[in-house]
């Protein structure tokens, strides 16, 4: 009987992940994606107050709770993937990656070694057919996987090697 569950357990595990990839969880905090760590904190820590569940009163409905609880935990969620530099990082990346693919399609595959080097600003670029530039830095280029021309509307995959 166990073995049974376990591959829906297995499932539903990936689509809560799927979903917590696509979630805003800026929007979640009411905050800018622009906002850094210290304002993103101050907004967390207000709404978590403001919704945990201890803080609310015993009057109120057991439908209004379970919203009030939902939130809540919505809130440790946002703020558990936005307060850590590491997990913001890449939820900011995978969050343009996915502005880009509903941009347009993309141009071509290109790998990191078919990329100028820029010392200057330690970056890679490749020029784009339009005389724009790809353009992705050292500490984004193994994380990347995808790249707009910083002129036109022309995305280019980055493959990684294995």
């Amino acid at each position: 009987m166990c073995l049974q569950r376990r591959p829906l357990l297995v499932q539903r595990t990936l689509m809560a992940f799927e979903q917590t990839l696509k979630k805003d969880w800026y929007s979640v905090l009411g905050a800018d994606p622009s906002a850094n760590v210290s304002d993103l904190k101050q907004k967390y820590q207000k709404l978590i107050l403001l919704y945990h569940p201890d803080k609310q009163r015993a009057d109120v409905p057991a439908g209004t709770m379970e919203e009030c609880m939902q939130k809540f935990i919505e809130i440790d969620q946002a703020w558990k993937i936005l307060g850590n530099e590491e997990t913001k990082k890449k939820y900011d990346l995978q969050r343009h990656e996915d502005e880009l693919r509903n941009m347009g399609p993309i141009d071509a595959q290109v790998c990191l070694e078919e990329m100028s080097w820029n010392e200057d600003d330690e970056s890679f670029s490749l020029s784009c057919r339009c005389g724009g530039k790809y353009t992705v830095c050292k500490d984004e280029a193994q994380e990347a996987n995808l790249i707009s021309c910083d002129t036109c509307s022309l995305i280019v995959e980055l493959l990684h090697q294995s």
